[in-house]
């Protein structure tokens, strides 16, 4: 009997224990990223996507916001703005390389919309 008990103390701290792991595995960040439409969208979208630890993504075109929400354990925010930055597109700790900003469609060249 004392072996049962000790058995179910032992199973219940552990599932309490990797409850509270859980509950800390996802949060969720918003940032600016330059961009103007719906070609930018979906290239913003999917290059968060492809950073490991990013599981949903989502970037507003009227606002330039995006929301993500991830895995602090597996991803900081700081590794996906420089991977959203390298695909052309500002965020608020990196600039895109003139190159990389040169090689978007033309559609999607947004400096000009900051200067007016």
């Amino acid at each position: 009997m004392k072996n049962l008990i000790l058995t179910l103390a032992i199973l219940f701290v552990t599932s309490s224990i990797f409850a509270q792991k859980e509950v800390k595995k996802n949060s969720q960040a918003y940032f600016e990223v330059n961009g103007v439409c719906i070609m930018c969208k979906k290239r913003i979208e999917i290059a968060s996507l492809k950073v490991k630890g990013i599981k949903m993504a989502t970037w507003d075109i009227p606002s330039n916001i995006i929301r993500v929400i991830y895995n602090p354990n597996k991803v900081e925010i700081k590794s996906l703005q420089k991977a959203i930055a390298d695909i052309g597109h500002d965020t608020p700790l990196f600039k895109a390389t003139k190159q990389s900003y040169n090689s978007l469609p033309k559609c999607c060249l947004y400096e000009e919309e900051k200067i007016h």
